[in-house]
């Protein structure tokens, strides 16, 4: 993996926001969207310049409200990403695309192709939560401790979580490269195995720091809205789609991915049973590859 320099965009939002913009890539080639995870930035993983370029794909990513430099959406909800992607897609003169999300990013992805299915044609979430109020679902079953504590936290409100978050965020700010947003000793052996490459080191370093640079608003606020109802519903996706989930991850279990497959009825569930959940990581350039081969067809 390489994490260059891309192409940087400001784009404005129909209600007056910066959002911090970034792509990659064959600029002629098909547009995917890739949306971070949490905490995160636009400056996360993604493959080499040629590798997009072979791929024909031209990636885009931005720093959601309340992160690096894009401007904070108080009470924002998963569902907002589909207006917030929408206005770069505009402003970058994109009529339909594709659009991947990891992590925290997973449901975002999905917001957008429930809510755009005339422009989305393509979506994949890498090890992704369900919603909070799904039917069925032990949502905090095998979840790691620290996860739990923080969203068991975040059902009090901004209040009690924000006490929480900003320490931490503070901490990641005067010193990322000593401080990470989980504790790498507490991942599965297979993770651990991935974040102690040098590389994906220096861009978690990275990805972090652009993050917060400014505050914790974003991190906050992503917190809140995983909490909180959707405001969609994922049953209401009609395009291809991806969800793809590690065994062994402990941040986000399996179980989530399984709610979600059964849910989408277009989905396509790939589970490995060595991965956890930063194997999102390595299979993130056949995930574009399957994005960007049908980004230019309609459903």
């Amino acid at each position: 993996m390489c994490w260059t320099e891309g192409r940087m965009t400001i784009v404005r939002t129909g209600d007056g926001r910066v959002l911090s913009v970034e792509e990659w890539g064959d600029p002629r080639g098909r547009p995917v969207f890739l949306l971070h995870g949490t905490p995160g930035s636009k400056s996360g993983p993604r493959p080499k310049s040629m590798r997009l370029h072979g791929l024909r794909v031209r990636l885009i990513s931005y720093n959601r409200p309340g992160y690096g430099n894009s401007d904070r959406l108080r009470g924002r909800r998963v569902a907002h990403a589909a207006d917030d992607v929408a206005a770069v897609a505009d402003a970058l003169g994109i009529d339909r695309f594709a659009v991947a999300g990891r992590s925290g990013g997973g449901s975002h992805a999905l917001a957008c192709a429930a809510r755009m299915p005339e422009r989305v044609v393509r979506v994949a979430s890498l090890a992704g939560l369900a919603p909070r109020d799904a039917e069925g679902l032990d949502w905090y079953a095998d979840m790691d401790p620290a996860n739990v504590a923080a969203f068991t936290v975040a059902e009090r409100g901004i209040e009690a979580l924000e006490p929480l978050i900003a320490p931490r965020a503070e901490a990641i700010r005067a010193d990322p490269a000593a401080h990470l947003p989980f504790a790498v000793e507490d991942l599965p052996a297979a993770d651990r195995k991935i974040v102690s490459n040098d590389a994906i080191r220096a861009m978690l370093v990275s990805n972090f720091a652009e993050a917060l640079e400014c505050s914790a608003a974003g991190w906050i606020d992503d917190v809140l809205s995983f909490v909180s109802a959707w405001t969609f519903d994922p049953s209401r996706i009609r395009v291809p789609a991806l969800i793809w989930h590690g065994v062994r991850d402990s941040l986000v279990p399996l179980r989530h991915a399984r709610w979600l497959a059964r849910r989408i009825e277009t989905a396509t569930l790939r589970v490995h049973d060595d991965a956890g959940h930063f194997g999102a990581v390595e299979v993130l350039p056949d995930v574009l590859h399957w994005l960007g081969s049908a980004a230019e067809e309609r459903p």
